[in-house]
């Protein structure tokens, strides 16, 4: 087993990340896959054409953006090198550009040298169970190099392209890399210095109203009583604040770091914290009910645990929680 890449949690389940249905009704009778683009020879197949490729079985970890792995799971698929071959590859080609099933227009991309290096692949099946359609039915993509955002749901179009795009999770601030040992799982924040210093200095959000903001050092500041209903701060440091009495109403502040706060008589409800570390916090009185805590971490080796006396977690979604985390928190709240 690989060792586990930077501030990640082993988790048994396979939690759902993302959106749990394509918005289009897919058999397997009416997929179909195309390979278009820069490519000698266009293809398309039906679902007994795919079957009909060569497969393959192999052993990968899968690691999550939110901060969960999965590790040692029975990969069932085809290997994208042996489509890309059937096809032929345009010598202007150099990147593959995912394209799914989706009434949201899903698609992610990656590196032509990543394809045919990394052993990227079609799957059909993970540890001999075929893919439910949250997790991507009938077929979706696997990059084991990288996080998971960059495994595409629900195959629609493997399409070949001289200029990179950016994909659905990508366009939304998701590190186009991704790479997991490098921690690459957003882009860089996006204020300038000027702008983040006036932001820690007047802690005045209206500004930056439906924005989301990125990877952002709010560390170490008082919003005690403040209505932050509706932030989106992902992936930013807000370790050590006092959130005490403060209105965090469906506030997004997934991937964010929450060490040692204090949230006692916080409200959350409704917020998204996937991926959060809230060990050391105190969350005595807190009203965690109906967010989302895919991945979520209250206590960890190495960390004091968080304060969850009282807390409120009503109709949370718990489901993505690692065992330990939810074994911790139906004990101590």
């Amino acid at each position: 087993m690989e060792q586990l890449p930077p501030r990640q949690q082993t988790t048994e389940k396979f939690p759902v990340v993302g959106e749990s249905s394509s918005g289009i009704e897919l058999t397997r009778e009416n997929w179909q896959l195309s390979v278009t683009g820069l490519v000698q020879q266009p293809k398309q197949y039906t679902w007994n054409d795919y079957l009909n490729l060569p497969q393959t079985i192999k052993t990968f970890d899968i690691h999550c953006v939110t901060r969960w792995s999965k590790l040692g799971n029975k990969i069932s698929g085809v290997m994208l090198n042996d489509v890309l071959e059937l096809s032929g590859i345009a010598p202007t080609a150099k990147f593959v550009q995912f394209i799914a099933y989706s009434d949201r227009d899903h698609d992610t991309s990656l590196p032509l040298d990543v394809c045919l290096n990394d052993e990227v692949m079609l799957v059909h099946a993970i540890n001999d169970e075929p893919l439910a359609i949250e997790h991507g039915f009938p077929v979706r993509t696997f990059a084991p190099t990288k996080y998971f955002y960059k495994s595409l749901k629900w195959l629609k179009e493997i399409r070949l392209i001289e200029e990179d795009t950016l994909g659905f999770w990508e366009r939304g601030g998701y590190h186009n890399n991704a790479d997991f040992n490098k921690e690459e799982r957003y882009v860089s924040g996006n204020l300038t210095d000027k702008e983040l210093k006036r932001l820690r200095e007047t802690k005045n959000f209206n500004r930056y109203k439906g924005q989301v903001l990125l990877s952002l050092d709010l560390s170490e500041l008082d919003f005690s009583g403040m209505d932050l209903s509706g932030v989106n701060l992902k992936n930013c440091n807000l370790d050590n604040c006092d959130f005490s009495n403060a209105n965090l109403h469906k506030a997004n502040l997934s991937n964010s770091s929450l060490l040692n706060c204090n949230l006692t008589n916080a409200n959350l409800n409704g917020a998204d914290l996937d991926g959060v570390l809230f060990m050391g916090s105190n969350l005595t009185n807190a009203n965690l009910s109906e967010t989302y805590l895919n991945a979520t971490e209250f206590t960890r080796d190495g960390y004091e645990s968080a304060i969850v006396k009282n807390t409120e977690f009503a109709n949370a979604v718990t489901n993505g929680l690692v065992a330990k985390q939810l074994e911790f928190i139906a004990t101590d709240s």
